[in-house]
């Protein structure tokens, strides 16, 4: 990995900041990518990394924008990690059209314009990737899931269309499932929660740099889940 351009979206969530970690100490050079205007403290920095921070990547613009300026400071690009997303629980019943457009834009068109514009870097990379999150609830959505479910169902689609789209590129595209990531705010809202079971960003974000690696180059339009012990 040493060397390698990772363009990570999403880059100052707690997934965000546990693959920015991990991919530094692995010697990549980065691109920290975020809707937030600021980062938080202690994500990697020095000459290796790029921060781009206030990018709303719904708009298509912007993220060719923010694509082509992690090219333009690194001479390429080898790796989209597109963890950038949200999430919200609410039933149909109690649900808004503007909810689920909402968050098909957040879950799936952010993914969609950073891929669209890092194709063309990709496809000069020896070794391209796109990694995506998805998620375990879209395979089987519980109460109050549907809209979020449904958006990261799209991502799955996604994710699979795509790396059919690219596979004669040399360029692998795969998705990560993951059930409930261990971070404050999910323990926030799960206070009684038996937090051991659930998956730490760390652990996630080590899948997700394998399938970025060189080494993960047989693998592709593949959705992982990442469940821990949920």
């Amino acid at each position: 990995m040493a060397g390698r351009v990772y363009a990570i979206t999403g880059a100052f969530g707690a997934l965000g900041s546990a693959v920015a970690t991990a991919a530094a100490e692995q010697g990549a050079r980065l691109a920290l990518i975020d809707f937030a205007k600021t980062p938080p403290p202690g994500l990697p920095g020095g000459d290796d990394v790029l921060v781009l921070g206030g990018v709303d990547l719904t708009d298509s613009v912007a993220a060719g924008a923010a694509i082509d300026a992690v090219a333009d400071r690194f001479g390429g690009l080898d790796a989209l990690l597109n963890i950038a997303g949200g999430f919200r629980w609410e039933t149909l019943e109690t649900s808004l059209a503007e909810g689920w457009h909402r968050l098909f834009l957040i879950n799936v068109q952010t993914a969609a314009n950073a891929s669209r514009a890092a194709i063309p870097y990709l496809r000069k990379s020896p070794a391209g990737r796109i990694v995506n999150v998805g998620a375990n609830a879209a395979l089987k959505a519980s109460m109050g899931m549907g809209p979020y479910a449904a958006s990261k169902a799209g991502v799955h689609s996604l994710t699979e269309s795509l790396a059919e789209e690219l596979k004669a590129d040399d360029v692998t595209v795969n998705a990560v499932l993951p059930s409930i990531l261990d971070t404050p705010t999910n323990r926030a809202d799960m206070p009684k929660a038996d937090f051991s079971t659930w998956v730490a960003p760390e652990d996630l974000a080590a899948v997700m740099l394998f399938l970025a690696s060189e080494e993960a180059r047989a693998v592709t339009g593949v959705l992982i889940p990442v469940t821990g012990r949920v």
